[in-house]
């Protein structure tokens, strides 16, 4: 009897014995909240991926957004401008602050805002612009910075999926006036669960760094209203062993998304903009016409995981429920589905994506 083929799932958090022996230490040490390998892990996460911008942890990416928005001023009366197609965080984090998040539609190649759907809907409210480097690939930070530069807007980048992305020689996270890079257990690494912000404007980093400690740099010396959003020690360490990893991985995901690009066929592949570095957090086709019909057979025939990132937009979620028309969001939300790419894959796991996709893409064809 034939043995059933392992199954390959969508995602998988690589976690080794020296993320093991690093919250090993900190458990030896007792100094498990925020101290010491928090203050190292920003320190080599501003080193390594933002050009030396300030780096202040969080415990989760969303609070990470939502502290970023606060320290820059965002409130009451103010709208942001967001895409609908992400992950609901996105408009949440502004909809926390009082403002009002402005759903504007995306461009179909890299699924980020579309600038010119942007400029449609700013309003004398309008104070910011939030796009989302989605799936690992760069929004278009030239058109979308023009935009904001002509109306007198601040930028702010939800960088969640895209350490280590770069675009036009700058990398991601060193563009807005605050980005977030997420540390949830499946990005393209992890801290065990946390959140990054990072700012090249001192008082920004000042404000988030009260913000994220009930309003205090020293203790009991409350100078605003905060919260409790800190990162321990024992996930600094888990993060700081990863970020030395962070590398050969991307490098691995790009490697095993060149393979796709090259053998896949009958579905559309993710297209990468001139002078834009992908890092692959999603390996993101379309398939045309019964996307989740296509994705049952990948799983059921064939043993392998996919995802839909995002199936709802987030202007027809009913925390929201708006009556915005965007076309391009509607389209993605109905066919996108992503494909294992993550560094544990084998070649063998790579031949047999590329033979199941092919297989399915061309019995519908």
């Amino acid at each position: 009897m034939t043995e059933a083929p392992a199954f390959i799932p969508a995602a998988k958090p690589i976690v080794g014995d020296e993320e093991r022996a690093a919250v090993d230490a900190v458990l030896a040490s007792g100094m498990l909240a925020q101290g010491a390998e928090v203050a190292s892990f920003e320190t080599e996460f501003s080193s390594h991926l933002v050009d030396g911008r300030h780096a202040v942890a969080v415990n989760s990416g969303t609070a990470g957004l939502h502290l970023g928005l606060l320290a820059a001023g965002v409130g009451p009366g103010d709208e942001v401008i967001v895409p609908s197609f992400t992950f609901a965080a996105t408009a949440n984090s502004v909809a926390l602050t009082g403002a009002r998040p402005v759903f504007a539609d995306i461009e179909p190649d890299h699924y980020a805002l579309d600038a010119a759907a942007v400029e449609a809907v700013i309003s004398e409210n309008t104070v910011g612009i939030m796009p989302v480097h989605l799936y690992g690939h760069p929004a278009d930070m030239d058109a979308l910075g023009s935009v904001a530069a002509r109306h007198g807007l601040k930028l702010f980048e939800d960088a969640a999926q895209a350490h280590g992305a770069w675009f036009g020689g700058r990398p991601v996270g060193s563009f807005g006036t605050f980005a977030m890079f997420s540390l949830y257990p499946t990005k393209n690494m992890t801290s065990g669960e946390g959140g990054m912000v990072t700012t090249g404007d001192d008082e920004i980093a000042r404000r988030l760094r009260l913000l994220r400690n009930q309003g205090m740099e020293r203790q009991y010396e409350n100078e605003i209203v905060g919260f409790n959003a800190r990162m321990t020690n024992l996930h600094a360490a888990i993060g700081r062993v990863q970020l030395t990893k962070i590398d050969g991985w991307t490098a691995q995901r790009r490697s095993n998304a060149a393979f796709l690009d090259a053998n896949l066929s009958g579905v559309q592949t993710p297209a990468v903009a001139e002078g834009a570095t992908h890092v692959y957090h999603q390996y993101t086709i379309r398939v045309a016409e019964d996307r989740d019909g296509f994705a049952q057979a990948l799983r059921e025939e064939y043993a392998i995981g996919s995802g839909v990132y995002y199936p709802i937009p987030n202007h027809r979620l009913p925390s929201f429920n708006r009556p915005e028309d965007l076309p391009e969001t509607e389209r993605a939300a109905q066919q996108v589905l992503s494909l294992p790419v993550h560094p544990s894959l084998s070649q063998g796991d790579l031949d047999r994506i590329v033979s199941a996709v092919n297989a399915l893409a061309g019995a519908g064809a």
